[in-house]
């Protein structure tokens, strides 16, 4: 019998997606087909989406609506802000003009999006997010927007102008997480190993989280994080914990608001509910009958 094509999982190479995924790679998750795995900053993930390019891609959430036709959405391996998320970032005592100058991580990233609704006077440039605050350090920008591991550690001169937590607030009213990233999955893949890959990396979430300081341990030995063991401790607590297994109710509906607000705002050309985009994992349950 040959082998079933393997199945090519992209996600960024920041700590959070690392630990994610890493349980499939250590060969504590087999998963039902062979995973090949691409490390990607998550703006190329992005465009490459839009492109079609990988079986199963880690994306920024407000991308999403844009590539519903091709990709269906996957539960798992997600990462909300509660309080917390992206920063505004400035030199100290500057003031911005309604025009300043700003570095964004990506077009397509939820925090571009919301940075644009609130900022629609901004001067937007694009730059890879480790490169952000060194264009605010030069001057070479008036300000930027940190993500990633970049919010918990930036230079003394710096400071926050704005959270994107808090303009998340205010336009979707209050009370919800602020939808960051997750992964989407190929349409063209057979349903019934659509299922199969999604309860694979679920479960690699799980076992991560339920073996997390030796996942942790691990992963800085082996130099696969950019950060130290207090850092990753602190970044995991934000980004990759058990409600990143998969996603209750109330992190569907912030998707929800996320993509009433973009297309309100005339991001997307339509409106849509993150629940009729998930995978139907009924089927299984049908097909196993």
């Amino acid at each position: 019998m040959s082998r079933p094509n393997p199945i090519t999982v992209a996600h960024s190479p920041d700590a959070d997606d690392i630990f994610m995924y890493y349980a499939v790679k250590f060969g504590w998750v087999t998963p039902p087909v062979p995973f090949e795995n691409k490390a990607l900053d998550i703006e190329t993930l992005n465009e490459a989406a839009l492109e079609g390019v990988y079986d199963v891609s880690a994306i920024s959430f407000a991308l999403y609506p844009k590539i519903r036709e091709d990709y269906a959405l996957l539960r798992t391996a997600v990462s909300f802000g509660e309080g917390y998320g992206p920063k505004l970032i400035k030199k100290k005592g500057a003031r911005l003009r309604k025009n300043f100058k700003v570095a964004l991580s990506g077009r397509h990233t939820t925090n571009a999006m919301l940075f644009r609704i609130a900022y629609p006077e901004a001067r937007i440039v694009y730059k890879n997010f480790l490169d952000i605050e060194a264009a605010v350090l030069s001057g070479e920008v008036h300000a930027g927007v940190l993500i990633h591991e970049s919010i918990l550690d930036f230079d003394e001169s710096l400071e926050v102008e704005r959270e994107i937590w808090d303009i998340w607030q205010e336009l979707s009213g209050g009370g919800l997480p602020l939808p960051l990233g997750g992964m989407a999955l190929r349409r063209s893949i057979p349903l019934h190993r659509a299922v199969a890959v999604e309860k694979a990396l679920t479960q690699a979430v799980e076992v991560a989280d339920r073996h997390r300081p030796l996942l942790a341990k691990m992963l800085l030995e082996r130099n696969l994080v950019r950060i130290d063991a207090q850092t990753l401790e602190t970044y995991l607590d934000l980004y990759a914990n058990a409600k990143s297994v998969t996603m209750d109710e109330t992190r569907l509906q912030a998707l929800d608001t996320l993509f009433r607000i973009g297309y309100e705002h005339g991001f997307y050309d339509g409106l849509i509910r993150a629940e009729d985009f998930l995978i139907p994992l009924e089927y299984e349950e049908a097909r196993n009958g």
